[in-house]
């Protein structure tokens, strides 16, 4: 049996919907910015509730501009936690700032207590990321910046949908970012980002600056770049947010049913805890594996295309080496970059595959 990793053929095998969208805007003309992306940023800003929603041409760029917009300048540092996706410390960088990393907790999230020794006087802002579609400890977090007086913006780059306590994420901090990359929760035919805020000076400045800080025609503002969502994915996605919702639900089912498989193999590969009133949507889920290598390739030779996210820490990358970490910093990253496994558990996945994966993972350890 195959058990795929990559959904997107099934997501999108019937695309007439979408090809009609698609005539009306070429129809129009209107191929920059204009009322397809508007009309999809007020859709995305309704659905989580929040003032504003600002289209991106990707995450990363999200990232870029809401650390920006928190103040975040050159020689300024960000706090942020050691296992996450290259691209949020890649955010920080490109502001001109210093990374500085937190340790992660065994729910893969960033281990709260150990926030407040990571301030210093150069600390411009708090980066939380709600890795893997699960949320962090965003109360605990949120006290802590108020206590320094330090803005927070959420990595909720792979969390569209997930909440806590029926808050979505990426309405706790003060600018947030989300992704929209194929593999997103919501998805686009390639790249796109968008940010949600409620300070309305904040979204001023973000949507002069992905539009290169251009006021109209004849008057630039600030200097800037060109970070726009493209309305062509703007349409895509206002297609694909109708049913969120139940993508989401779909893969709450799945991992459920996981976990619930799981039980009884502790000793060998055990889900992370799931905390009372958060949502995580699953953009990856993710547990930890005794034998992980020697896992993956069994998996995948049996059809189930297990991933590895990912097999060596940030602060050990080349890119990092200035940064002056070492081996042994961040003791809990490095564990699970050691023990992590991705299982599939999108929405495409059928019970009878996940009952074939766990049959697998039990023949593999038996």
């Amino acid at each position: 049996m195959q058990v795929k990793y990559n959904y997107l053929d099934q997501q999108f095998a019937s695309v007439e919907a979408y090809l009609q969208d698609l005539r009306k805007l070429v129809a129009s003309g209107e191929f920059t910015l204009g009322p397809f992306v508007e009309a999809f940023e007020e859709k995305f800003a309704a659905y989580i509730g929040v003032k504003h929603a600002i289209g991106t041409n990707t995450g990363t760029g999200a990232l870029i501009l809401s650390l920006k917009a928190v103040g975040v300048k050159p020689g300024s540092e960000v706090i942020t936690v050691a296992n996450t996706f290259i691209a949020t410390v890649g955010a920080i960088v490109a502001t001109g700032a210093r990374p500085v990393f937190v340790d992660c907790d065994e729910r893969y999230q960033i281990d709260v207590t150990k926030i407040e020794s990571a301030i210093t006087s150069e600390t411009a802002a708090i980066l939380p990321v709600h890795w893997a579609g699960c949320p962090p400890e965003m109360d605990k977090i949120l006290e802590i910046a108020s206590r320094h007086g330090i803005p927070v913006v959420e990595d909720a780059c792979p969390a569209v949908g997930a909440k806590i306590n029926g808050r979505f994420a990426g309405t706790f901090g003060k600018v947030n970012a989300f992704s929209m990359h194929p593999l997103k929760p919501l998805n686009l035919w390639g790249d796109g980002g968008i940010i949600v805020t409620d300070d309305d000076k904040a979204a001023e400045f973000i949507r002069l600056y992905r539009n290169n800080g251009i006021l109209d025609r004849d008057h630039v503002e600030i200097w800037g770049v060109n970070d726009r969502l493209q309305p062509f994915q703007a349409v895509i996605g206002s297609r694909v947010l109708d049913t969120v919702e139940d993508l989401v639900e779909a893969r709450i089912r799945n991992a459920r049913l996981l976990d619930d498989g799981l039980k009884g193999l502790e000793h060998f590969i055990r889900p992370p805890y799931r905390p009372v009133g958060f949502r995580e949507v699953y953009q990856l889920y993710l547990v930890t594996a005794t034998r992980r290598d020697e896992l993956v390739k069994f998996l995948v030779s049996r059809g189930v295309e297990a991933k590895i996210h990912y097999p060596i820490p940030i602060h050990l990358q080349n890119a990092a080496r200035n940064l002056g970490y070492k081996c042994g910093d961040f003791p809990v990253c490095e564990r699970q970059a050691q023990e992590i496994i991705t299982l599939p558990a999108h929405q495409h996945v059928t019970q009878e595959q996940i009952n074939y994966t766990l049959m697998m993972i039990r023949e593999f350890y038996r």
